[in-house]
């Protein structure tokens, strides 16, 4: 079933085209025609294929892309999350503009779900897609259903990352790399000079957040020390950032700041020392990154990132626009990269 559903959405069979018969796949497989028979059905089921009586199995004609859909597919890791609602308020408001609806799903951040994401988009009419991809800072494992976006015409942007193999795709980013400089270089003037770091591994905002938060460290002279950060993946993101802090504390590393992956990661820190009896920012000062609610609602008001959200939206929208409509990327109006800010709150204090 796996199989032939690829052949299908890689271009291999064809809408409409006819599939072997049941004698010839369990000829071809080595099995039953009765597993064959299941293979099928689900295949069936899912909208991949139809069967017509006396004549055979075809390819689903639902799997040819038709034009003037109005509508647009956006796939985000999360919809629930901080940061997402603004996002596609503002996507919502360029695309409802121009007379398009949007299909929205989500993959929890799982390369899994987002292959699923997109098996669903491609059976689905749509003129194109809006995705953050999933754990971006790994290779891309669903490449043969970009491949197949690609050969259906169907234009697609990418925000807040991309994957490794796909840096030539239309991409709108915050500059992440800086505004972790912009924090970490905020806390030395301040006279910081055990800064941990809090980042995450598996996308590529947390790999450029890294980059700004060194380049600061070295522009100021200061040593990289690695058992001062923190790396941590999706699935332990709600525990291992606050408890790998509370571990430094407790074996005496005198760290005196925490630069934080996000401001969610932020509050998380601030409780934990809250719990142990640390107080911030009297004696740790702590930062988040994206300027959410919890910035200004949390234990502590934070210092952080401004991060645009509606406008991030809004540009992501408008590219997709102007790929839709065939303007060539030199005649683009769209900025693809956005200019973080230091917001200055009360989670910041400066030491002698």
């Amino acid at each position: 079933m796996e199989e032939l559903k690829n052949k299908i959405l890689s271009g291999e069979i064809r809408p409409g085209e006819k599939l072997p018969s049941e004698n010839e796949l369990a000829q071809e497989y080595g099995i039953s025609r009765h597993t064959v028979r299941k293979a099928l059905a689900i295949l069936a089921n899912d909208g991949y294929i139809t069967t017509e009586h006396g004549k055979g199995t075809f390819c689903s004609d639902r799997m040819a892309h038709r034009k003037n859909s109005k509508n647009i597919a956006v796939i985000t890791t999360y919809i629930s999350d901080y940061i997402f609602p603004r996002l596609i308020q503002g996507m919502d408001r360029v695309l409802t503009e121009q007379g398009y609806s949007i299909i929205l799903k989500n993959t929890g951040n799982s390369r899994q779900k987002e292959a699923q994401c997109l098996e669903d988009i491609l059976n689905k009419d749509v003129d194109g897609l809006i995705i953050e991809p999933s754990k971006s800072q790994i290779l891309c494992r669903n490449m043969p259903l970009y491949e197949q976006l690609d050969r259906m015409g169907i234009p697609y942007v990418f925000i807040q990352g991309s994957y490794p193999q796909m840096k030539n795709k239309p991409t709108i980013l915050l500059d992440d790399a800086k505004g972790a400089y912009l924090l970490t270089k905020y806390l030395i003037d301040t006279g910081h000079r055990q800064i941990a770091g809090v980042f995450k591994a598996d996308d590529s905002q947390g790999a450029e957040r890294h980059k700004g938060y060194v380049k600061a460290l070295q522009e100021a002279g200061m040593p990289y020390q690695p058992e001062l950060v923190v790396w941590f993946h999706t699935e332990d993101r709600k525990v291992k950032p606050a408890v790998m802090v509370q571990m430094m504390l407790e074996a005496e590393l005198p760290i005196d700041a925490v630069v934080c992956y996000n401001d969610q990661i932020a509050v998380e820190v601030i409780r934990m020392l809250e719990r142990i009896g640390k107080k911030v920012p009297e004696d740790l000062s702590v930062t988040g990154y994206d300027d959410s609610m919890i910035a200004r609602t949390g234990p502590v008001e934070l210092t952080t990132v401004s991060h645009p959200q509606e406008k991030l939206g809004e540009m992501a929208a408008e590219l997709l626009l102007e790929l839709l409509h065939g303007i060539p990327p030199e005649e683009s109006k769209v900025r693809r990269l956005i200019e973080p800010e230091l917001v200055i709150r009360k989670s910041c204090m400066a030491r002698k």
